[in-house]
């Protein structure tokens, strides 16, 4: 039996505990990486401790993978997938788009996931049939829009910066082609694809963790998420997200080259 939304909200009131009070705080920041930059903080580490600790107890039975604290049975029927925060950058610059993803996949598929923007009060929740938000605005079933052709999209990214090699130019060759393109923005601007406000985001570089909560989000509203070559998105890389298959389909004639 899958978990009901209350246990995803208690997971989320867990971590923001730990997030929340850090935030705009100047709280210390860890670089994981020697040679460049890729920061941890203990909101991080707190928010993900917290979240092990509700799923151990409930379903012990369930597998985890998380960024910040390794993984255990990811051959198990069940595995939760956790980015404590997702745009960590972000965070550390006091900008709200960051949040906490809390995903589950059944069978190394992708079916229930969460962000949580706890600064904003703002919840996206897959719910295994339909995608939701439930924020200061009150609660409603959402769903990704049709903006009809990649020349009328609004395009998201994190940052141009992120694309290498022929990365570079594919992405570009994408870009090009919309109506509005906008930068760094992390998980948010996932949500705001499931919300019907965007109509593309394409990225590359990213693990299981940081789109385990997001692919539920994003096709239970509407939308289509593949890496670049199509495949299912569950094991990160190059992908993209699209409000509708006949975008999803204009960029990737794109993105191949």
């Amino acid at each position: 039996m899958l978990p009901n939304r209350a246990f995803f909200d208690l997971l989320a009131d867990a971590a923001s505990k730990e997030t929340l009070p850090r935030f705009r705080s100047g709280a210390a920041i860890v670089n994981k990486e020697v040679g460049s930059f890729d920061p941890v903080t203990e909101g991080d580490r707190g928010a993900e401790t917290a979240i092990r600790a509700l799923i151990e107890e409930h379903y012990p039975e369930h597998g985890i993978l998380g960024e910040e604290h390794g993984n255990v049975g990811l051959d198990r029927e069940m595995v939760w997938v956790i980015d404590p925060i997702d745009g960590t950058r972000a965070f550390i610059s006091g900008v709200p788009v960051w949040g906490t993803l809390i995903g589950l996949q059944q069978n190394g598929r992708a079916v229930m996931g969460m962000v949580d923007q706890p600064f904003t009060r703002e919840r996206y929740f897959a719910d295994g049939k339909a995608s939701w938000y439930a924020g200061p605005d009150g609660t409603r079933q959402i769903r990704t829009r049709d903006c009809g052709s990649l020349s009328d999209a609004i395009l998201f990214t994190t940052s141009p910066h992120l694309f290498a090699g022929d990365d570079m130019p594919r992405y570009r060759a994408v870009e090009e082609k919309v109506r509005l393109f906008r930068y760094g923005t992390d998980c948010y601007a996932y949500a705001l694809l499931a919300a019907g406000y965007v109509d593309l985001v394409v990225e590359n570089s990213l693990k299981p963790y940081d789109v385990g909560a997001l692919i539920p989000l994003i096709e239970q509203a509407g939308g289509v998420m593949t890496t670049w070559e199509g495949g299912r998105p569950e094991n990160g890389g190059r992908i993209i997200a699209a409000g509708s298959a006949a975008v999803h389909a204009e960029a990737m004639a794109l993105l191949a080259g």
